[in-house]
């Protein structure tokens, strides 16, 4: 075991932390149903646009999908921290508190914007 945890991933090369099935795996299917229903949606904004739809209801649509988003975002978290944190943490100390220091950061993003 090394004094110092893992480098965390950079989310802009496409590589991950986890060498593992991912998290949310056993739900794939039904990420990408509602990624697509959220895909959906957001082409009907921008048709909404395109066809000078009342400003209000464009901004009830963008509400809706940023809640879809964030849900998704949520079921995600919850689904790492189940699965590939607690994978970490039973590898060791250090790579437990480097998953855990990688999902603060992800959360802070999400939380951010």
């Amino acid at each position: 075991m090394s004094e110092h945890p893992a480098p965390l991933p950079d989310p802009a090369s496409g590589q991950s932390g986890h060498d593992g099935p991912h998290g949310y795996a056993s739900d794939k299917a039904a990420y990408l149903k509602r990624m697509r229903r959220i895909e959906g949606q957001v082409r009907g904004i921008a048709r909404m646009i395109d066809e000078d739809v009342y400003c209000i209801d464009i901004l009830t649509q963008v509400s809706a999908v940023t809640k879809a988003l964030q849900s998704v975002s949520l079921a995600l978290v919850e689904d790492h921290l189940g699965h590939c944190v607690v994978d970490a943490a039973r590898e060791s100390d250090e790579a437990g508190a480097s998953k855990v220091k990688e999902a603060s950061a992800a959360i802070g993003r999400l939380v951010r914007s």
